[in-house]
């Protein structure tokens, strides 16, 4: 299978594309615009891959957009890129409407007129698959049952209204001009190649630093965590076997507050790096909370098991060991990153 992939060189998109050209024979384009939050270093092991290429795009630019089209013929759309929740897009939101709306508006009208001028047989068999997010669902309540494909919409901050406006396009052009859409949403990813701005490689990072832990009032902000892996796979599953007008929410049935996340990670690195100062919990510091800031979130990912075939891999634990692991193996990627871009938030950034 030809599989275009959108954000490929981010978080997610990365673990995709590792996933794609390590495991499967299928070919990949990755178009990324290497926005902040890109990386080539998270595909450098599929670069020189000859089913492996990375085209530099944005994708609002419609022309842009029908060039890879025409030139690669891809039998898939993977639409992962987006501009994800963190403090600056509350600040300034214009960014997630001009991606994430605008620039999934001009991916569809791309691959609805190259798929118009498919014959019958390769429509049928083209896909486009839209990745969203579990923010589109607002709040959950305690004590109420976890988000499923029928959940109502209640987005609350600009990234997950702009998201949720980027699902009904996707459905819309599905419904409208029989374009062979879908969606898949998921619950909060962790793992490898994780940009320091989020939770876990924050919590990670200012562990091995000394620096405080960031926690969002009294840390019970419950999430249910994905090793971005395990996410990978389910993503690349639901190409082979998602169905035009449906939805699947992939979670890994693994909660934990805010709280529990930063202990843990205290936990490892206490066994991992001790620190003479004492254990690594000492830093565990309560800050403010972010404006609509989602206090808990969880899916039932019953669906997506059956449809796709497909149960995750790891449990918090190892994916946690896995991933604090990395980074400290990693250090030479983060500091980098931190002399570039300034040195890691020291408020907690959306999980």
């Amino acid at each position: 299978m030809r599989i275009m992939i959108t954000g490929g060189c981010g978080f997610i998109g990365s673990a995709v594309v590792r996933h794609v050209i390590g495991t499967t024979g299928h070919t990949v384009v990755n178009i990324d615009a290497m926005t902040h939050a890109a990386t080539r270093a998270s595909t450098a092991d599929a670069a020189s891959n000859p089913r492996y290429r990375h085209i530099q795009a944005d994708i609002t630019d419609g022309a842009a957009m029908r060039a890879v089209f025409a030139a690669h013929q891809p039998e898939a759309v993977l639409h992962l890129a987006a501009e994800d929740q963190t403090d600056p897009t509350i600040d300034a939101p214009g960014a997630c409407v001009a991606t994430n709306v605008l620039g999934t508006f001009t991916l569809l009208e791309a691959a609805r007129d190259y798929w118009n001028d498919l014959d019958m047989a390769d429509r049928m068999l083209f896909r486009f698959h839209h990745v969203s997010t579990d923010a589109i669902f607002g709040p959950q309540r305690p004590g109420a049952p976890p988000f499923t494909e029928a959940t109502l919409y209640a987005p609350r901050s600009p990234y997950s209204a702009s998201k949720a406006a980027s699902d009904h396009l996707v459905r819309a052009w599905q419904h409208t001009y029989g374009l062979p859409t879908f969606v898949t949403t998921s619950t909060h990813n962790y793992g490898f190649w994780h940009f320091p701005e989020k939770l876990i490689p924050l919590m990670t990072l200012n562990a091995i630093a000394g620096r405080p832990l960031p926690v969002y009032g009294n840390g019970s902000t419950l999430r249910d965590w994905l090793f971005v892996d395990d996410h990978a796979e389910a993503l690349v599953l639901a190409m082979e076997r998602g169905q035009p007008g449906e939805t699947y929410a992939i979670g890994a049935r693994q909660p934990r507050t805010t709280l529990q996340v930063a202990r843990a990670i205290c936990t490892l690195m206490d066994e991992l790096r001790p620190d003479p100062a004492g254990p690594h919990a000492r830093l565990i510091r309560s800050v403010a909370d972010q404006p609509a800031h989602d206090c808990r979130s969880a899916i039932d990912p019953s669906h997506a098991e059956a449809a796709l075939g497909w149960r995750p891999r790891h449990d918090f634990e190892t994916g946690l060991r896995r991933t604090v692991q990395w980074y400290l193996e990693h250090r030479a990627w983060w500091t980098a990153l931190q002399a570039g871009q300034g040195s890691t938030h020291t408020t907690e950034a959306a999980a």
